[in-house]
């Protein structure tokens, strides 16, 4: 929906910069900085909404590589925490096994630091 949206207000922006084009269509005095020339005022202002767009899609390409980068970076951030619980995982599996194979009590109530009981199954 949002494409659409972006592809309606581009054409009537595209519109009214072609009737306002197509309303100057005088000769106009373009300076530069080594000289000097005439041009319609159509190809002025075509020309300068041409280089505004090329200067618009460089800065959102940059932008988009950034996000890219940035994307690529958290999913490496996630595969490594995803690797950190399963190898956390595997290893309550295995002390839980442990203490199965020691023969203790269903049900062990330990003390932990700050004075609070875990039971473990």
């Amino acid at each position: 929906m949002k494409i659409q949206w972006t592809l309606v207000v581009g054409l009537i922006f595209a519109l009214i910069i072609a009737i306002f084009a197509t309303v100057n269509v005088d000769s106009v005095q373009v300076n530069y900085v080594f000289g000097e020339a005439r041009w319609p005022l159509i190809l002025v202002i075509l020309g300068s909404v041409l280089i505004g767009f090329i200067i618009s899609f460089c800065f959102s390409a940059f932008r988009m590589y950034g996000g890219k980068r940035q994307m690529k970076a958290v999913r490496k951030d996630l595969e490594a925490a995803q690797v950190l619980i399963n190898e956390k995982d595997a290893e309550i599996i295995r002390l839980k096994n442990e203490l199965r194979e020691q023969g203790a009590s269903k049900f062990i109530t330990e003390e932990i630091s700050g004075g609070d009981k875990i039971q473990i199954e």
